[in-house]
């Protein structure tokens, strides 16, 4: 079996590249967040979608001086074990509370509760099955073993390791290898539901979780989807505009057929069941803030949006080789995500702002942990259970990231 292993960022060489050109004087500091909105809970489901909604919240608590609740290790919550509150890294000295919880974890609500006040708003977005699996498989192909293992398969084979696999899953999935929680249904698995059959505590968990969840946001009507959670936080167009983050290069992306198609749904059977309730609960919302009135305000989050990145982007899905180390999101063996560069001649402020719409997610999460903790993050400890993410090209620590964004 693959040797387990949790990322480290801070053990990676570093490579000396100069970010004079990122060096902001300025305050991102304008509010208090408890003042302006309710505590927030958003479970990051992977390859949904979800680095953007966390950058949309990293951006709006750093803005407002939110506490964050990060992992006491790394950025990410002992994941696949299921959350519990002693995860969580100390309440920070000045701090009565936590007012954003958004880092990887696979979810228990009672443990979340405990961390998270009693008004906290939870929300998480779900995607199209089909369109996550592919996705989950093409980005963890070398990292999760069953996925592995098809890798290896296909090699002598002629054929993809996804349609390897697809062919005779069972032959590749061992549900007792922890590494695997996202090899079958992983939306379900983030969700803290049972991933690997249907059970008798389906039903009684979905309705738990509806009524947890006070917005599940639909990837396919992200725009959309946006504008419910800006209702919901008192929020104004151009604080959920964004920049579409943690894509793969289009040639990373595998086009399914039919077949193919009904293979990973019939995989995903429960994913597929997840989607579909949470879908029909999305309309449901959406038909309370009026139809007609949310296609306006989707309209015009478009709109600010694309000011947005025509003011911030002077080139889109630019690979990771030509991008500096700020702006570099995490590789895998087996996908290419490309990034953004930051258009020239902007105030200080300006590139300030920019930067941070397009910072990906671990030099974003080590900026913020400095910044509220004044050190760098964790180590996690030896373990054989986390899954392992490979460790990002050549980062700067998080001082110098700190520095950096100020």
């Amino acid at each position: 079996k693959m040797l387990m292993m949790t990322f480290n960022c801070f053990n990676c060489s570093l490579k000396s590249v100069s970010f004079e050109k990122y060096l902001l004087h300025h305050s991102y500091l304008y509010a208090s967040w408890q003042r302006a909105h309710p505590p927030v809970f958003f479970l990051k489901t992977h390859r949904t979608g979800s680095s953007t909604v966390q950058n949309i919240l990293f951006r709006l608590g750093e803005r407002e001086g939110a506490t964050f609740a990060f992992p006491s290790h790394t950025y990410q919550f002992n994941y696949p074990d299921r959350f519990r509150a002693v995860f969580v890294d100390e309440l920070p000295e000045g701090s009565s509370q936590f007012n954003l919880l958004c880092s990887h974890m696979r979810l228990d609500l009672r443990e979340v509760r405990k961390v998270m006040p009693q008004n906290t708003v939870f929300i998480t977005l779900l995607r199209d099955p089909i369109k996550t699996f592919e996705s989950v498989f093409g980005y963890y192909t070398s990292i999760i073993p069953a996925f592995f293992s098809a890798h290896r398969a296909a090699a002598n084979k002629g054929k993809s390791a996804l349609s390897v696999f697809l062919d005779s899953p069972e032959t590749f999935w061992d549900p007792k290898e922890p590494g695997n929680g996202l090899a079958k249904n992983p939306m379900s698995f983030d969700m803290g539901l049972n991933n690997q059959k249907w059970n008798g505590s389906w039903p009684e968990d979905l309705a738990q979780l509806e009524e947890a969840f006070h917005l599940v946001m639909i990837a396919e009507h992200f725009d959309e989807s946006l504008v419910l959670l800006g209702a919901l936080l008192g929020l104004e167009h151009a604080d959920v505009a964004y920049l579409r983050l943690n894509a793969r290069a289009g040639n990373c992306v595998t086009e399914l057929d039919e077949n193919m198609q009904e293979k990973v749904r019939s995989w995903n059977v429960l994913d597929t069941l997840l989607y579909d309730f949470f879908k029909q609960v999305f309309w449901e919302k959406a038909a309370q803030f009026g139809l007609e009135r949310l296609k306006a305000e989707a309209a015009r989050l478009r709109a600010s949006t694309e000011k947005i990145q025509q003011k911030c982007v002077s080139k889109a899905e630019v690979p990771p080789g030509e991008l500096e180390d700020l702006l570099r999101p995490l590789q895998t063996e087996t996908a290419t995500i490309v990034g953004y560069e930051v258009r020239g001649n902007l105030s200080l402020q300006d590139q300030g702002f920019c930067v941070r719409m397009m910072l990906p997610e671990l030099q974003y999460h080590s900026h913020l942990y400095f910044k509220q903790y004044g050190r760098d993050m964790r180590a996690a400890p030896w373990s054989t259970s986390v899954v392992p993410i490979p460790c990002p090209v050549e980062p700067k620590t998080a001082q110098v990231l700190y520095v950096s964004l100020i």
